[in-house]
């Protein structure tokens, strides 16, 4: 899986206030944990307040792996807001451009998970979130033009219908500029219906540079499959350049148009909830893409990080060192050249 990074460009600045290596487009919630099974909740469940969001989970992934990273988002003017754009900075991630918006904060209600299939209880109708607009986009037109690379997804092209034309105009932005585009569909049919959540991935899968997504509950929703490795060929006759498909805990296929392999993801002996774990892998991959490394390297340390980041709790709770990430990816490729265990489709 040799490949080179993402070609700068002459649009790409390196220096100044401009010049990101990740801009990541999207929402950030409020989130409340419980260790309670949602159904079993009763009065008093206990439970924890924490901040995510697949934008926010991706941007804290992107700065862990080592790049310079600014969150393009709608953020309330309630209470919250503090303590949510003080994480995010905590987290190393510049809230510099985040715009607000005199709307509540969006916020969702999850229990632990370990295998990445849970439900969520979501209240973000009407949130500041879903206000994204191409007003936005254009405001930060200079910081598209200029970065490396770009994250965002379905959830965030499903909030309302400016944000779907706000997420189409950043990526037709990036891409035109000769930047890299990420993008997960991340299915949500809480939030939209499946055509519409097609219509957007056709017009945004030729622009992405790398399309990650789940299967089978992304692959069954979008292109009618439950097959890695045939969801892969499907998305990238849509466009993508190159698709990656997690399959499960244990395995990722990765098709990049000259070879589709499954490649083992490190296994983590402790897993505590899987909430974010494919936001970590996307913000990690298109960090390494956007600092130069191999499509190989960068799903190497993705993979890495994401099984890492499954021994926190909530989006955020777990975001590993790039040292420990690189640590592990190197021992998981060892092991992994010891035994024989890439295999190609």
């Amino acid at each position: 899986m040799s490949g080179a990074g993402i070609g700068t460009g002459a649009a790409v600045a390196t220096s100044g206030t401009q010049g990101y290596d990740v801009l990541v487009l999207g929402e950030v919630l409020v989130e409340i944990h419980t260790g309670t099974a949602l159904r079993d909740a009763a009065d008093g469940t206990p439970a924890r307040v924490s901040f995510s969001g697949d934008a926010l989970n991706a941007a804290a992934a992107a700065v862990a792996a080592g790049a310079r990273t600014a969150l393009l988002a709608v953020v309330g003017e309630d209470e919250l807001s503090v303590p949510l754009l003080a994480r995010a900075a905590e987290l190393g991630v510049d809230v510099s451009h985040v715009r607000r918006s005199p709307r509540p904060n969006g916020a969702y209600l999850l229990c632990a998970d370990t295998e990445g299939d849970r439900e969520f209880v979501y209240w973000r109708t009407g949130s500041a979130g879903s206000t994204l607009s191409v007003e936005h986009v254009e405001s930060w037109r200079e910081l598209l033009t200029s970065s490396k690379a770009l994250i965002t997804s379905g959830i965030t092209g499903a909030l309302s219908p400016s944000s779907r034309e706000a997420v189409l105009l950043a990526a037709e932005t990036v891409h035109a500029a000769g930047g890299h585009l990420s993008y997960d569909p991340n299915f949500r049919s809480r939030l939209t219906g499946r055509d519409d959540a097609r219509t957007l991935l056709a017009r945004i899968a030729p622009l992405a540079g790398l399309l990650k997504t789940s299967c089978p509950a992304d692959a069954l929703a979008m292109v009618d499959t439950d097959d890695p490795a045939e969801a892969a060929a499907r998305y990238r006759a849509l466009g993508a350049r190159t698709v990656a498909v997690t399959a499960g805990a244990d395995r990722l296929l990765l098709d990049d148009g000259t070879r589709a392999a499954y490649l083992p993801v490190p296994v983590n002996p402790d897993p505590v909830d899987a909430t974010g774990a494919g936001d970590c892998f996307t913000g990690t991959a298109t960090a390494r893409l956007a600092l130069g490394d191999s499509l190989a390297d960068s799903v190497a340390y993705a993979m890495a990080a994401a099984s890492l980041s499954v021994s926190g709790r909530g989006g955020t709770g777990r975001v590993p060192h790039f040292t420990e990430t690189a640590a592990l990816a190197a021992a998981h490729r060892a092991d992994t050249l010891a035994d024989g265990s890439v295999h190609e489709r």
